[in-house]
């Protein structure tokens, strides 16, 4: 489906592809991963404009991303992902205007192959999917937020299905709902996909190989990310072994010459708490660089409770309130991460217990001396321009001598050159490094981080999660990554109509219950892989079990019989149809004829699906027993 024979392109005189080669089979899932600014984004630019000899694409094969521009405009969010199929739109309009019989019969059956029919449903599945109700549907594109637009972005090109899909930090715009609803609907995919994003939950469970883009070229690896991660691990490790036999036999030779100048290297050791070695996939590289490093200070022990609401109300100005009834208690070693869609109130939450805003009703205790670090993205906009990182924390650190602030700066990746450098001039990731390390200045007792994710690499974010857990404060986590919630967060509270409470249950179970609220495609797929890694029962409960999946399978198996035979009598109807509209005398026959035998392709077309989708769900059924 794609080749790319080696590309060698170049920006400002910095060489981004060195000869790159890669190849993508039609069908295959691919996430393209590598450092921020190696060139990831690039790749898909030069893909999608088909302007460089070294990059092939299938002929007439549909390419599509999604527009970096939010739509806008009176037009509702439904009809917009419907015009995100062109040729669906193109036919329907030519359809309106066609009095040739013989080309309206071509549009008509080549809107049926498509599915033109069912086409609002599916657009409508999407746009839920991606959290946007059937109310939302209908109001105009100008009604909603960039950001809920560039969902809506988003969902026309899925609702498109190109035969290629290219797709850049697909999850930037989400919620972790979002999220989880997406990583199901790209697993099913039925195309080529080539994906770069930074979430290894969605590498892992979305894409069946990785590109790696390091030192201008690609390397292509079977599997999802963290076998990627556990095969360049052990690459890595070769050339390490490899480096040091050579290194020790210089060493050997040179102990001869000047043996009392040679010091035995000692290979230092990161600490980690029981629970990150036992979550934590290792790191290939991020260890040995020091610009995804997070070093959090102690900020010394408060007796518990540190926060404690006690039946409290919040919301805006006069209005209603946002959440009422919190009774909530967070003590210093709590780790807890919410759930919930936007607009549920989580940042609503994280401003109140900041001190951003105040309870409406209610009370709120802190203990003494408790000092509160607070991240949010939209903090990065209010980073003084024409400033440097080193002049951001110099105002936090009056009197204190300059190599205190660059310590402190490179403890969080921002060695010398990037203390220096402008915030305009940083990239995403280093502008939210610089906003944690202003935040962690007043070394806080309790971190609230509002998306610590958004523009990290997966480096960055491995780094970040291995730092919170050697963090021995509290934390409270927004976050739509569902590995960091994972790997960090030992409790989840759940902010929904107006109120919070602890969420019975990790994220897997947390994604059935969305996925069952949602649908997705491959959610089904999802949930039985998570049963198979649940722990067995033991020997007689699982006897009971089977007796009673043995009774239940006769009548199953004899709905799958039923199921397979409609089957056969709905092809038969389609088929018979599809012959007569291929006889060249209809065309040449009254108008209403052609049009009626149409309109029973249609039906037949619908009657042949609904008897599919009968069959699919009477299989997944026996399966299930089984």
């Amino acid at each position: 489906m794609l080749r790319i024979d080696n590309l060698t392109y170049r920006i400002a005189g910095r060489i981004l592809f060195d000869r790159a080669s890669a190849v993508v089979p039609a069908g295959h899932k691919i996430g393209l991963v590598g450092r921020n600014g190696s060139g990831k984004s690039t790749l898909l630019r030069l893909i999608l404009e088909g302007g460089d000899d070294a990059i092939h694409l299938r002929r007439r094969a549909r390419i599509a991303t999604v527009a970096q521009e939010a739509p806008g405009g009176a037009i509702s969010l439904l009809d917009s992902v419907l015009a995100g199929d062109v040729e669906r739109a193109s036919l329907l309009e030519e359809a309106e205007q066609a009095s040739d019989p013989e080309r309206i019969a071509e549009i008509h059956i080549r809107l049926a192959d498509i599915g033109s029919h069912t086409a609002p449903s599916r657009a409508g599945a999407i746009l839920s999917g991606l959290g946007f109700d059937a109310a939302a549907q209908a109001e105009p594109l100008d009604s909603f937020s960039g950001g809920w637009r560039m969902r809506v972005a988003l969902a026309a090109t899925l609702f498109a299905e190109p035969d290629v899909l290219l797709l850049d930090e697909p999850t930037n715009y989400l919620d972790l709902e979002g999220t989880l609803w997406l990583e199901g609907y790209l697993r099913a995919y039925p195309h080529t996909m080539l994906m770069v994003s930074h979430d290894r939950t969605l590498l892992n469970i979305a894409v069946g190989g990785i590109l790696h883009l390091e030192g201008g070229k690609l390397t292509a690896y079977e599997g999802n990310y963290d076998r990627f991660e556990r095969t360049r691990a052990m690459r890595l490790a070769n050339e390490s072994a490899q480096r040091k036999k050579q290194d020790a036999q210089r060493k050997h030779m040179q102990a001869f010459v000047d043996r009392f100048r040679y010091k035995a290297s000692k290979a230092r050791q990161a600490q980690s708490r029981l629970k990150a070695l036992g979550r934590l996939q290792p790191i290939a590289a991020a260890l040995n660089d020091p610009t995804v490093t997070f070093n959090f200070p102690d900020p010394g022990e408060l007796a518990p409770p540190i926060i404690t609401l006690d039946d409290c109300a919040v919301g805006y100005d006069d209005h209603e309130p946002v959440l009422s009834g919190l009774t909530l208690r967070i003590d210093m070693d709590d780790r807890i991460a919410l759930l919930g869609a936007n607009g549920n109130g989580k940042s609503t939450l994280a401003k109140l217990l900041t001190g951003r805003l105040q309870p409406m009703a209610g009370r709120l205790f802190t203990t003494p001396k408790l000092r509160i670090g607070y991240f949010a993205q939209h903090q990065i906009d209010e980073l003084r321009e024409g400033d440097s990182a080193l002049q951001h924390i110099a105002r936090l650190m009056p009197g204190a001598p300059d190599t205190k602030a660059r310590a402190h700066l490179g403890s969080f990746g921002l060695t010398q050159d990037k203390a220096n450098t402008p915030v305009e001039a940083l990239s995403g990731g280093e502008k939210a490094r610089l906003m944690i390390a202003m935040m962690c200045r007043a070394k806080p007792h309790i971190m609230v981080l509002d998306e610590p994710t958004n523009h990290l690499d997966v480096d960055a974010r491995e780094a970040l999660v291995m730092a919170l857990n050697d963090f021995p404060g509290a934390i409270l986590l927004i976050t739509h990554d569902p590995h960091l919630i994972e790997a960090c967060a030992d409790r989840l509270w759940l902010v929904e109509n107006g109120r919070v409470a602890p969420f019975d249950g990790d994220v897997e179970d947390y994604r059935r219950r969305l996925l069952g609220e949602r649908g997705a495609p491959g959610a089904k797929a999802r949930v039985a892989d998570t049963a198979a890694a649940a722990p067995k029962r033991n020997k007689k409960d699982a006897r009971r079990a089977a007796a009673q999946a043995r009774a239940g399978q006769a009548d199953l198996r004899r709905s799958l019989r039923e199921a397979e035979a409609l089957i056969d009598k709905r092809t038969t109807e389609k088929t018979r149809i599809d012959s007569e509209l291929a006889d060249p005398a209809l065309y040449d026959g009254p108008t209403a004829a052609m049009v009626a035998l149409l309109k029973r392709r249609d039906e037949a077309e619908r009657r042949l699906a609904k008897a599919e989708a009968h069959w699919l769900k009477a299989q997944s059924a026996l399966d299930a027993v089984q």
